[in-house]
């Protein structure tokens, strides 16, 4: 085995060096006989993809810039539409919020006033109620003061005559007690 082992490392030394004789000059493209070729195909390569770009791939691009472009500036001016339209909704609403506080101001004030009319006219009528009411009790306490002074005068007359007749023993004339009374009244 060690004979097999022996021989099978000199077929692979073998091997390994047949083909980098079949190769020969190495890498192809750093061949300087094959250069003008290469130049040649590099030329027509590059001038074929430079059309393609110049002729397909740049007008799309360009297109594509000039729609974002558009649809950009589309949208910018929708978005000022929008918040000019934004703009009106808002001042709207705030003059429509300006008026209802006046409405609303206006509408206190109004009640405010009819409230404080109505209490006024209520207040007046029952003053008057009392004042009439002062008026006639007034009277009336004239009416049992001069009642009671008119009938002061019997009353006295009466007591007086009592009075003497416990004293004396012996009732006074009417002449003499009206005398009487009508100098102690004045």
């Amino acid at each position: 085995m060690a004979g097999q082992t022996h021989s099978t490392t000199e077929g692979m030394h073998e091997a390994i060096e047949v083909p980098a004789a079949e190769h020969g000059a190495g890498f192809p493209p750093f061949d300087s006989t094959t250069f003008a070729s290469q130049l040649l195909w590099l030329a027509i390569t590059f001038g074929v993809f430079y059309w393609i770009m110049k002729n397909v791939a740049v007008p799309r691009i360009s297109g594509i810039l000039e729609d974002r472009r558009d649809r950009i500036a589309g949208d910018i001016s929708e978005a000022n539409r929008l918040k000019e339209e934004t703009d009106a909704a808002i001042a709207a609403y705030e003059q429509a919020l300006a008026e209802a506080r006046n409405k609303a101001h206006g509408i206190a004030h109004d009640t405010r006033s009819k409230l404080k009319a109505e209490h006024e006219a209520r207040r007046e009528k029952v003053e008057a109620e009392l004042n009439g009411k002062l008026k006639e009790a007034e009277a009336q306490i004239a009416a049992t003061k001069t009642d009671a002074l008119s009938q002061i005068g019997d009353i006295a007359g009466e007591t007086a005559s009592a009075l003497v007749e416990q004293l004396i023993g012996k009732a006074p004339t009417k002449t003499d007690l009206t005398k009487a009374l009508k100098s102690a009244m004045n």
